[in-house]
């Protein structure tokens, strides 16, 4: 597998992002670069960003969980950020997201006791990951995110996303970023989420990701999914929803996480009004406090 890593002077004066990252490897040798703040034995939030950002898109909440006496750890996908980049879109499988975070997260850095908070992609591997290993969880909080089991079609915003990526070798992500959110972007915010990727030949794994989502029953992620939700259909420990009011994509998908969940019955689920799809941008302070808050009591 050959892969590509973004060279460092690429994040030099971030606005907004003043951390330094830990590497940890994965079970096949990929480096994973992971924002770990605050005290070691601090519970644990898991930060889970989705496609195309990176966990830049935490910013906004990380100072608010540190000041709620919070370990932050918010890891870059493999294929985004700072972590290392596979240059072929068959390198990636969803199968192989899940693995790389598992083996960043529980083997390199051994979290549990973890409340995870998770948009996008970042809620297709994090429950993957709860639903598999669901003695490392101590609560979940979903964001404009879900767990697609071949069953269901996705809406068509998301296909107009989806067709605009195939047709697009090199991806605008700045621009991406920027339309997914409510109140838009700074440019310099916008050349942020672009940091990562020097070139077309970075970008493959931001490319595969719409094809990876299951929408079929014969998808090879399906089973892994449905077997997933056998477990997640008797979670009992708290589960929160905390979607955005202006996501043309997942608006709406709150209903079935709370409805096939126990742990969400009773919870304080929340809309995050004027959010677009990366609420963490447009609404960043007030869903870190309402994470805070819910965890705490």
């Amino acid at each position: 597998m050959e892969t590509l890593r973004t060279p460092d002077d690429r994040f030099t004066d971030l606005p907004g992002y003043p951390w330094q990252p830990t590497y940890v490897e994965t079970s096949d040798g990929l480096r994973v670069a992971v924002l770990d703040e605050g005290p070691r034995d601090a519970p644990v939030m898991l930060l889970m960003h989705g496609e195309p950002t990176w966990s830049y898109l935490y910013r906004k909440m990380v100072p608010v969980l540190l000041d709620a006496g919070f370990r932050c750890v918010a890891p870059d996908l493999v294929g985004f950020g700072r972590s290392d980049k596979p240059t072929e879109m068959s390198d990636y499988t969803y199968a192989r997201h899940v693995e790389w975070m598992r083996s960043a997260l529980f083997d390199g850095l051994d979290l549990r006791d973890i409340t995870l908070v998770c948009q996008d992609w970042g809620g297709l591997i994090g429950l993957r990951l709860v639903a598999e290993h669901p003695d490392r969880f101590a609560r979940v909080c979903a964001a404009n995110t879900g767990l697609p089991d071949g069953t269901r079609r996705l809406p068509d915003a998301w296909w107009v996303f989806h067709d605009f990526v195939q047709k697009t070798p090199d991806l605008p992500i700045g621009f991406l970023v920027t339309s997914g959110c409510a109140d838009g972007l700074a440019p310099e915010i916008a050349a942020a989420y672009d940091a990562p990727f020097p070139d077309p030949s970075y970008k493959a794994g931001a490319r595969a990701f719409p094809g990876l989502i299951p929408q079929t029953l014969d998808d090879p992620a399906t089973p892994d999914n449905q077997r997933a939700w056998e477990v997640l259909s008797q979670w009992d420990k708290p589960f929160l929803c905390a979607f955005s009011d202006k996501d043309p994509i997942t608006g709406g998908g709150e209903r079935m996480l709370i409805g096939k969940i126990p742990g969400a019955s009773g919870q304080p689920h929340v809309t995050i009004e004027g959010g677009g799809h990366f609420l963490q941008e447009d609404r960043g302070e007030e869903l870190a406090r309402v994470v805070a808050d819910w965890a705490r009591s």
